[in-house]
């Protein structure tokens, strides 16, 4: 009778568990540490996804490259090992060109013309371009405005940068703009930069000021030049065969949930990033600030454009451009 009482309470736990259980699990991966504001806003939608569908789809977030590398986990996204993905837009480049262009140097004129952009009908068109390669744009995060780093010497002026081993993004503009600035650009993935500029593979990087921080590389650089060179957005991508098993009210929750998490971590870095400059400084870093960046802009902007409209004709940078 007692084993009969053990059996029958073991049964209704387990009849409890599961009827509390999320009907679709769904695995997320990024690269960066999780005091980065990406990591905040990864946290957010999930909250928002299991609220919103009273707990039938949560999503399991993976840090600070532990489903490996960007280019690993996007991957591993359109091949289904993966559910989610947020990285960098240069992550994209080698599937969707058009990517690239969010991200070009002085493409947009402040944060509220990118967003304009982003969240409007030709960020969407972009993302939309991501379906046949067995991924389905959910939105843009931010990465942020990208500011140079380096152990050599402030700079105030191109000239400054000429000659510096800098670690590139793989966005192929990226490397053209700093071998115009007389910069020597290679590409290497975020997990690996630390001990490259560490042992001196690299003199300089250049990420937000907010990657900067959380990814410690304060301790391994001396200046930091405010440049604010190319606003860099995080696209975050679902693997498509997933997005379309999940019922269609359950779909608009992960898009619109998505949507409202990049705008949650927009005001928050906004709100950081005056504290992260003051952290920056008290680390020991020397902040060049106020920087007139025409001139950056005049050796690069012209050359870069035209270098993005012959291989993708020029009316993706036309249509930002034309957006108030």
């Amino acid at each position: 009778m007692k084993l009969s009482r053990i059996l029958l309470a073991c049964l209704v736990a387990a009849v409890g568990s599961s009827a509390y259980a999320a009907k679709f699990n769904l695995k997320m991966g990024h690269a960066v540490n999780a005091t980065d504001g990406q990591h905040a806003a990864a946290v957010k939608m999930a909250e928002l996804v299991k609220q919103r569908t009273n707990g039938d789809v949560e999503i399991a977030i993976f840090p600070a490259n532990q489903l490996g590398n960007d280019a690993a986990m996007i991957n591993g996204v359109r091949g289904g090992t993966i559910d989610i993905v947020s990285s960098g837009a240069s992550n994209y480049n080698g599937i969707v060109p058009h990517t690239a262009a969010m991200e070009l140097p002085f493409v947009f004129r402040n944060a509220q013309h990118a967003y304009n952009v982003l969240d409007g009908d030709v960020g969407t068109g972009v993302l939309n371009e991501l379906s046949p390669h067995g991924m389905k744009g959910l939105a843009y995060w931010e990465n942020g405005w990208r500011a140079f780093t380096n152990n050599k010497r402030p700079v105030n002026k191109p000239e400054d940068l000429k000659g510096l081993k800098i670690r590139s993004t793989p966005n192929p503009y990226h490397i053209q703009a700093f071998k115009l600035l007389g910069m020597n650009p290679a590409p290497m993935p975020i997990a690996e930069l630390y001990t490259a500029l560490e042992t001196g593979t690299f003199d300089a990087q250049e990420h937000p000021i907010n990657v900067t921080y959380s990814s410690k590389f304060y301790e391994v650089q001396k200046y930091l030049t405010v440049s604010n060179h190319v606003y860099s957005p995080i696209i975050l991508a679902m693997n498509k065969a997933k997005f379309d098993s999940l019922p269609a009210n359950y779909q608009k929750v992960l898009v619109d949930s998505a949507r409202e998490a990049a705008k949650y971590q927009r005001d928050l870095n906004a709100q950081n990033a005056g504290k992260v400059v003051s952290e920056l400084k008290k680390s020991g870093m020397q902040i060049i600030e106020n920087v007139d960046m025409a001139p950056f802009q005049k050796i690069v902007s012209g050359e870069i454009a035209k270098t993005f409209a012959e291989k993708n004709g020029p009316d993706l940078l036309k249509a930002i451009e034309n957006t108030k």
